[in-house]
């Protein structure tokens, strides 16, 4: 599986010497959308509004898989695709559908239904403890540093994704199910970054400000980031074990 393609997980403080902390953080929030797909607006609104709670990580992942029907999306990572199956793969339940959010990297419910989410995340949180590492993230002299502590509990291992995320898009869309309309998206992950792998023990995980953009998008484009460091592996994803956002400016 190609990682240039899979987009990362991490976070980068926009002032130089400003830092990130995973603090009280309850749930990250993938939502699976597509700009093909006329059920996805209210979900992307949704998430808009979740995103406003700083006690979530929310991203956003475009797929490509209903790019057939006659609307290339736009912001659309094949990646995004490859990781959903992955999740419901991991699961062994094979669901994979816009809207579609994942919770904490274990429970999946339908993106535009707010209770069910908030189910979820009171759920994972009872059953499976998730985001217990207190994750920081450092910007300073053209260097993103993310400090992951040692384990609090029996994981002991995890893989370290940075995520460059653009807080807002907004798309005209020509063709396909929602032609003619401006639709919004919100926290868009742009790019995942492999920092490393997490083995229990306290750790420092380094990347170049200069190596977050791609030939995709630029720095300007960047927001923020967010940082997780998930269980499993990029083919068979796990529980979130710790997250947390910078702002770029």
């Amino acid at each position: 599986m190609s990682y240039r393609h899979f987009a990362l997980a991490v976070a980068f403080a926009g002032a130089f010497g400003a830092q990130a902390f995973a603090g009280d953080t309850r749930a990250v929030i993938e939502l699976f959308t597509s700009q093909g797909c006329s059920s996805c607006p209210p979900a992307d609104k949704l998430l808009g509004d979740l995103a406003r709670d700083p006690s979530l990580v929310t991203m956003s992942l475009p797929v490509d898989y209903w790019d057939y029907l006659g609307w290339k999306d736009t912001l659309a990572l094949h990646g995004h695709s490859l990781r959903e199956r992955a999740y419901a793969n991991a699961r062994g339940d094979g669901q994979v559908y816009t809207p579609q959010v994942v919770v904490n990297g274990i429970v999946h419910v339908l993106g535009s239904d707010r209770a069910a989410i908030e189910k979820a995340i009171a759920e994972t949180r009872r059953d499976a403890a998730p985001l217990a590492l207190p994750v920081t993230i450092t910007v300073a002299d053209g260097t993103v540093t993310v400090q992951v502590p040692a384990a609090a509990d029996s994981h002991t291992s995890g893989e370290v994704w940075l995520c460059p995320i653009t807080a807002k898009a907004q798309i005209a869309i020509a063709r396909g199910e929602n032609h003619g309309r401006t639709l919004r998206y919100y926290n868009v992950v742009r790019r995942w970054l492999k920092l490393g792998d997490w083995q229990g023990q306290a750790q420092t995980f380094t990347l170049p400000v200069s190596q977050i953009p791609d030939a995709d998008f630029a720095l300007a484009d960047v927001d923020h980031v967010a940082v997780v460091v998930q269980s499993g592996v990029a083919a068979r994803p796990g529980l979130m074990l710790g997250a947390a956002t910078a702002s770029l400016h």
